[in-house]
């Protein structure tokens, strides 16, 4: 088992490839999208009535060593456009596959 940090993005879908341009110049090896998100955070309730204005959510993983140039990246797209994101420790269990068996 390795540890690796979980980044869990929710934003608005406009401002998606931002995003994963922040985590592509960052190193983050992938990512996945969930699109359509609904919720409630201290801004108010996000619908979804699946508008252009909708939420997406993205979740990927990182080494330690690349949280601060996820963050760099990150920052600045989030501060200007909106959104939030969190980050936190995680394991991740290397599975070894055996072909043929």
């Amino acid at each position: 088992m390795e540890v690796v940090k979980r980044i869990e993005i929710m934003a608005s879908s406009i401002e998606l490839n931002k995003i994963l341009k922040g985590l592509e110049k960052s190193g983050v090896p992938g990512y996945t999208v969930i699109r359509n998100v609904a919720g409630r955070s201290l801004r108010g309730t996000v619908s979804d009535d699946f508008s252009s204005l909708d939420n997406v959510y993205v979740i990927a993983f990182c080494s330690t060593e690349q949280i601060d140039a996820v963050i760099e990246n990150l920052n600045p797209i989030l501060n200007k456009f909106g959104g939030v994101c969190f980050v936190s420790d995680a394991m991740q269990m290397n599975v070894v596959r055996c072909v043929g068996s």
